[in-house]
């Protein structure tokens, strides 16, 4: 009697989903942000026992503890959306490396910007990671399985040509077993709990687990598990960054990962964000505390080193991936 009503509703939000992604182009970033700070206003509300802190996602399962008897880890990402977001990574960068910490940066293959050899390789050359996000970012990725494969030819060459180990679905759209067909060593297109996204089934753990392939390979899934600063700042409004420092402090009791998003597109570094921003400044007082209150007591990890070290006690063999540019040039010919 269950399935009938969770068909009807997967169903529906599908049909949303495509008509939201269709219409968005359209809408200014300032009124899409204000109609989903009404649209969570309720789910906040309704979520409120168990939103930022879902008590069931710190309970470990077979987990053997973090590298060096580290309490927890601590991992940055960023996904850059778009140009502004792009011309804002060097200063992103410069502040990372200047408070000790490095990230992985998640950049749109096919988007409206372009991103330069020369740009990827100082990002690595400082320690940086580089990872693919979605195809064009346009949220018609997940429109169905014939879509997604018909990209994956392409989302593996760009994987392979940027020396990425890892992905990132636009609008963390997932789906564990499409995944499977990516040249990945981890996948970051979830969290742990998060009603306000668009596809809200989150994972229900603040641990790294391994995604098995058929062929006995597989990969890492990273959930997030701290709030996106999109949703933070420009979806509810907060004015400070009390909830992630709140949420660091509940991982780390429980040993977990705290792993982030945080968008260059919405920083604003000279502190004077507009409608669509929020001040830098929240971000570095984030790290400057974690730094400070845990310093030894956290593993400050890139997601390729969790996905190794995870990759490590689960002793599975390493995937060996067809060549992507073969792949795409049998994509282009048929």
């Amino acid at each position: 009697m269950l399935t009938q009503p969770n068909a009807f509703f997967h169903f529906a939000l599908q049909i949303s989903l495509h008509a939201y992604y269709f219409a968005k182009p359209a809408i200014p970033p300032a009124v899409r942000f204000a109609l989903r700070h009404w649209y969570a206003k309720p789910l906040r509300w309704a979520h409120a026992g168990s939103w930022p802190i879902p008590m069931a996602s710190g309970v470990p399962i077979g987990w053997p503890g973090w590298p060096g008897g580290r309490r927890f880890a601590f991992v940055l990402s960023h996904d850059v959306e778009g140009r502004k977001g792009l011309a804002r990574c060097r200063l992103l960068a410069e502040l990372e490396m200047m408070l000790g910490f490095r990230s992985s940066f998640n950049f749109v293959p096919e988007g409206d910007y372009h991103t330069s050899d020369e740009f990827r390789a100082f990002l690595r050359e400082q320690g940086f990671e580089v990872g693919v996000h979605d195809l064009h970012h346009d949220g018609k990725l997940f429109r169905s399985s014939r879509v997604f494969n018909q990209a994956v030819p392409k989302i593996n060459h760009y994987l392979n040509a940027w020396k990425a180990s890892g992905f990132r679905a636009g609008f963390v759209r997932h789906n564990l077993d499409w995944f499977k067909s990516l040249d990945i060593r981890y996948d970051a297109s979830t969290f742990d709990y998060d009603p306000f996204e668009p596809q809200p089934d989150g994972m229900n753990t603040i641990f790294p687990f391994w995604v098995e392939r058929s062929d006995g390979t597989g990969y890492v899934e990273l959930p997030y598990t701290l709030a996106q600063d999109s949703t933070l700042f420009l979806v509810l409004r907060e004015k400070t960054n009390a909830i992630w420092k709140q949420k660091v402090d509940w991982v780390a009791r429980r040993g977990g990962m705290a792993l982030m998003i945080v968008h260059p597109d919405y920083m604003a570094f000279d502190d004077r964000p507009t409608s669509t921003e929020y001040p830098a400044s929240h971000y570095r007082d984030l790290l400057l505390y974690v730094r400070e209150r845990y310093g030894e007591m956290a593993w400050f990890a890139t997601p390729t080193e969790v996905a190794q070290y995870v990759h490590q006690f689960v002793q599975r063999p390493e995937p060996s991936f067809a060549s992507a540019d073969a792949d795409l040039a049998e994509a282009s010919a048929t």
